[in-house]
Protein backbone atom coordinates (compact mmCIF):
# COMPACT_ATOMS: atom_id res chain seq x y z
CA UNK A 1 0.00 0.00 0.00
CA UNK A 2 1.23 3.58 -1.38
CA UNK A 3 1.58 5.98 1.63
CA UNK A 4 2.46 9.64 1.74
CA UNK A 5 2.64 12.41 3.96
CA UNK A 6 1.18 15.96 3.09
CA UNK A 7 1.94 19.26 5.49
CA UNK A 8 -0.51 21.98 6.03
CA UNK A 9 1.52 24.71 7.04
CA UNK A 10 0.00 27.83 8.54
CA UNK A 11 1.39 31.08 9.32
CA UNK A 12 0.01 34.70 9.84
CA UNK A 13 1.15 37.57 7.10
CA UNK A 14 -0.27 40.81 7.19
CA UNK A 15 -2.59 39.70 9.87
CA UNK A 16 -4.19 37.06 7.58
CA UNK A 17 -3.96 33.38 8.01
CA UNK A 18 -2.01 32.33 5.45
CA UNK A 19 -0.76 28.59 4.15
CA UNK A 20 2.03 26.94 2.28
CA UNK A 21 1.28 25.95 -1.28
CA UNK A 22 3.97 24.84 -4.20
CA UNK A 23 3.07 25.19 -7.72
CA UNK A 24 3.47 21.78 -9.06
CA UNK A 25 6.34 21.29 -12.05
CA UNK A 26 5.17 17.74 -12.77
CA UNK A 27 1.86 15.59 -13.66
CA UNK A 28 0.04 14.89 -12.36
CA UNK A 29 -1.61 18.61 -11.76
CA UNK A 30 1.56 20.28 -13.25
CA UNK A 31 1.05 23.94 -12.93
CA UNK A 32 -1.60 23.67 -10.16
CA UNK A 33 -0.78 24.97 -6.45
CA UNK A 34 -0.68 22.14 -3.61
CA UNK A 35 0.23 21.53 -0.24
CA UNK A 36 3.82 20.27 0.48
CA UNK A 37 4.00 16.79 0.90
CA UNK A 38 5.48 13.42 -0.46
CA UNK A 39 6.31 9.48 -0.39
CA UNK A 40 7.68 8.30 2.60
CA UNK A 41 11.75 6.77 2.50
CA UNK A 42 12.77 3.59 3.13
CA UNK A 43 13.10 2.80 6.43
CA UNK A 44 11.43 6.34 7.77
CA UNK A 45 8.88 6.98 10.15
CA UNK A 46 5.58 9.36 9.58
CA UNK A 47 6.49 11.90 12.23
CA UNK A 48 9.87 11.48 10.36
CA UNK A 49 8.77 12.53 6.91
CA UNK A 50 6.61 15.40 8.37
CA UNK A 51 9.50 17.00 9.87
CA UNK A 52 11.85 16.37 7.02
CA UNK A 53 9.31 18.48 4.34
CA UNK A 54 8.60 21.10 7.20
CA UNK A 55 12.68 21.72 7.53
CA UNK A 56 12.87 21.50 3.94
CA UNK A 57 9.99 23.82 2.98
CA UNK A 58 10.57 26.64 5.50
CA UNK A 59 13.90 26.36 7.32
CA UNK A 60 12.26 25.93 10.92
CA UNK A 61 11.74 22.49 12.33
CA UNK A 62 11.14 23.40 16.31
CA UNK A 63 7.72 24.57 16.28
CA UNK A 64 3.82 22.98 16.73
CA UNK A 65 3.15 20.08 14.68
CA UNK A 66 0.44 17.51 14.53
CA UNK A 67 -0.99 14.73 13.13
CA UNK A 68 -3.90 16.08 11.48
CA UNK A 69 -5.97 13.02 9.60
CA UNK A 70 -5.22 9.82 7.25
CA UNK A 71 -7.35 10.58 4.01
CA UNK A 72 -8.18 7.55 1.41
CA UNK A 73 -6.81 8.49 -1.84
CA UNK A 74 -6.80 12.24 -2.48
CA UNK A 75 -7.45 12.26 -6.57
CA UNK A 76 -6.00 10.65 -9.40
CA UNK A 77 -2.44 9.94 -8.96
CA UNK A 78 -1.97 10.04 -5.35
CA UNK A 79 -1.28 7.94 -2.74
CA UNK A 80 -3.47 5.41 -1.44
CA UNK A 81 -3.31 6.45 2.10
CA UNK A 82 -2.43 10.16 2.87
CA UNK A 83 -0.92 10.83 6.27
CA UNK A 84 -1.77 14.72 6.98
CA UNK A 85 0.03 16.73 9.73
CA UNK A 86 -0.83 20.72 10.07
CA UNK A 87 1.68 23.02 11.59
CA UNK A 88 2.35 26.44 13.12
CA UNK A 89 5.30 28.72 12.12
CA UNK A 90 6.42 32.35 12.58
CA UNK A 91 6.66 33.67 9.32
CA UNK A 92 9.70 36.04 10.54
CA UNK A 93 11.82 33.03 11.20
CA UNK A 94 10.94 31.01 7.70
CA UNK A 95 13.61 30.33 4.60
CA UNK A 96 10.87 29.47 2.09
CA UNK A 97 12.87 27.37 -0.99
CA UNK A 98 14.41 30.22 -3.78
CA UNK A 99 13.56 27.44 -6.64
CA UNK A 100 11.33 28.47 -9.32
CA UNK A 101 10.39 24.71 -10.44
CA UNK A 102 7.89 23.32 -7.50
CA UNK A 103 7.57 26.97 -6.70
CA UNK A 104 6.74 27.31 -2.76
CA UNK A 105 4.50 30.53 -1.72
CA UNK A 106 2.10 31.84 1.07
CA UNK A 107 -1.59 31.89 0.38
CA UNK A 108 -4.45 33.52 2.63
CA UNK A 109 -6.24 30.98 3.36
CA UNK A 110 -9.72 32.73 2.87
CA UNK A 111 -8.58 33.69 -0.75
CA UNK A 112 -6.90 30.16 -1.80
CA UNK A 113 -6.75 29.13 -5.35
CA UNK A 114 -8.06 26.00 -6.95
CA UNK A 115 -6.39 23.37 -5.43
CA UNK A 116 -5.23 19.81 -7.14
CA UNK A 117 -5.69 16.55 -5.04
CA UNK A 118 -8.64 17.97 -2.96
CA UNK A 119 -6.41 19.79 -0.45
CA UNK A 120 -9.20 22.20 0.21
CA UNK A 121 -10.32 19.47 1.94
CA UNK A 122 -7.08 18.81 3.62
CA UNK A 123 -6.80 23.02 4.62
CA UNK A 124 -10.58 23.30 6.07
CA UNK A 125 -10.00 20.27 8.18
CA UNK A 126 -6.60 22.02 9.89
CA UNK A 127 -8.27 25.34 9.80
CA UNK A 128 -11.13 23.79 11.67
CA UNK A 129 -9.14 22.05 14.22
CA UNK A 130 -6.83 25.19 14.73
CA UNK A 131 -9.53 27.06 15.69
CA UNK A 132 -11.00 23.86 18.13
CA UNK A 133 -7.49 24.45 19.90
CA UNK A 134 -7.63 27.82 20.63
CA UNK A 135 -9.82 27.55 23.05
CA UNK A 136 -8.05 25.43 25.53
CA UNK A 137 -4.01 25.23 24.54
CA UNK A 138 -0.81 27.38 23.82
CA UNK A 139 -1.20 26.01 19.84
CA UNK A 140 -0.22 29.85 18.89
CA UNK A 141 2.95 30.48 20.56
CA UNK A 142 4.53 29.05 17.10
CA UNK A 143 3.37 32.00 15.54
CA UNK A 144 4.57 34.63 17.74
CA UNK A 145 7.92 35.59 19.01
CA UNK A 146 9.52 34.25 22.29
CA UNK A 147 8.28 37.74 23.85
CA UNK A 148 5.07 39.69 22.40
CA UNK A 149 2.48 42.05 23.33
CA UNK A 150 -1.06 41.32 24.18
CA UNK A 151 -2.00 43.90 21.10
CA UNK A 152 0.21 41.19 18.56
CA UNK A 153 -1.21 38.16 20.18
CA UNK A 154 -4.78 39.22 19.75
CA UNK A 155 -4.13 39.89 16.06
CA UNK A 156 -2.78 36.47 15.68
CA UNK A 157 -6.21 35.10 16.98
CA UNK A 158 -7.73 37.32 15.38
CA UNK A 159 -6.50 36.23 12.33
CA UNK A 160 -7.34 32.34 12.65
CA UNK A 161 -11.44 33.33 13.78
CA UNK A 162 -11.50 35.84 11.42
CA UNK A 163 -13.12 38.29 13.37
CA UNK A 164 -12.32 40.83 15.43
CA UNK A 165 -12.36 40.44 19.58
CA UNK A 166 -13.07 42.47 22.04
CA UNK A 167 -9.67 43.58 23.84
CA UNK A 168 -10.79 42.74 27.37
CA UNK A 169 -12.97 40.20 26.67
CA UNK A 170 -9.39 38.67 24.91
CA UNK A 171 -6.96 39.48 28.10
CA UNK A 172 -9.48 37.45 30.22
CA UNK A 173 -9.78 34.91 27.89
CA UNK A 174 -5.80 34.09 27.08
CA UNK A 175 -4.88 34.95 31.07
CA UNK A 176 -7.94 32.95 32.56
CA UNK A 177 -6.33 29.89 30.43
CA UNK A 178 -2.80 30.28 32.74
CA UNK A 179 -0.97 30.24 29.27
CA UNK A 180 0.81 33.61 29.50
CA UNK A 181 3.09 35.37 31.97
CA UNK A 182 4.61 39.15 32.04
CA UNK A 183 8.07 39.44 31.59
CA UNK A 184 8.76 42.11 33.64
CA UNK A 185 10.13 44.02 30.28
CA UNK A 186 8.25 46.68 28.25
CA UNK A 187 8.83 47.72 24.79
CA UNK A 188 7.79 50.89 23.36
CA UNK A 189 5.33 50.86 20.78
CA UNK A 190 4.77 54.23 18.48
CA UNK A 191 3.40 57.18 20.58
CA UNK A 192 1.71 55.06 23.23
CA UNK A 193 3.05 54.37 26.78
CA UNK A 194 5.06 51.24 26.84
CA UNK A 195 3.59 47.95 26.69
CA UNK A 196 4.26 44.86 29.08
CA UNK A 197 5.43 41.75 26.97
CA UNK A 198 4.64 38.24 27.73
CA UNK A 199 5.75 35.13 27.06
CA UNK A 200 4.26 31.13 27.34
CA UNK A 201 4.22 29.57 30.28
CA UNK A 202 4.99 26.35 28.08
CA UNK A 203 6.28 24.90 24.76
CA UNK A 204 4.75 22.02 22.88
CA UNK A 205 7.53 21.85 20.30
CA UNK A 206 6.14 18.14 18.88
CA UNK A 207 2.98 16.69 18.84
CA UNK A 208 3.05 13.45 16.63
Amino acid sequence: MSTAVVLVIFTVVHEELSVLLIERAAEPAKGEWALPGGWLLDGESLAGAAVRKLANETGVSDVYLEQLFTFDKLGEGTAEVVVTYFALVDYAQTRLRPQLDWRPAWHPVRRLPQLAFENERVVAYAEERLRNKLEYTNVVYSLLPPRFTLTEMQRVYEAILGEPMDKRNFRRRVVGLGIIRETGVTRKVGAHRPAMLYEFTRREPLVV
